[in-house]
């Protein structure tokens, strides 16, 4: 049975946008695809980094939650993710932000993702998928954090070639 999900992309080394391209047409192997306009946003740990480019997917998948955050790792790895720090550089991060309706909390997998009520840059690209998307009872859109995001648009058109 396909589940929505919603997966968060980030990365500030490298040509970001390529990377970042290449991950929504691997992500499109998984299932149907809905990609957001394509972001810049400061970084949200050491500020001595690049900004970082974001967007967001939403994925209509059969996988399993395990399973699809082992394939989320296996893309990241296979586009070169460096980790250097915490918060720090990395050309890729692809992060599970939400998977159907479901709470899931285990030594491997938190979702709703955590911190994802206080980054506009992982909120915004969501509510370009789905403006009217609710977590934990309260819809994104009438979040605070949004009336002043600091993050621009990039590119609103279909960066991503899908």
């Amino acid at each position: 049975m396909s589940v929505i999900t919603y997966i968060g992309l980030g990365s500030n080394l490298g040509d970001s946008q390529q990377i970042l391209t290449e991950a929504v047409h691997k992500l499109a192997l998984l299932g149907a695809v809905k990609v957001s306009k394509l972001y810049q946003s400061p970084p949200m740990g050491p500020q001595d980094q690049p900004n970082y480019l974001n967007a967001a997917v939403q994925l209509e998948t059969d996988l399993e939650p395990l399973a699809l955050l082992d394939e989320l790792q296996r893309f990241e790895q296979e586009s070169g993710r460096v980790r250097l720090r915490r918060w720090g550089e990395r050309t890729l991060d692809l992060d599970l932000l939400i998977y159907g309706q479901q709470q899931i909390q285990n030594e491997r997998l938190t979702v709703p993702h955590m911190g994802i009520m206080e980054r506009d840059f992982v909120l915004i690209p969501l509510l370009d998928l789905d403006a009217d998307l609710q977590l934990h009872g309260q819809q994104i859109k009438k979040l605070s954090i949004l009336q002043q995001p600091s993050l621009s648009v990039l590119n609103a058109g279909n960066w991503a070639n899908i």
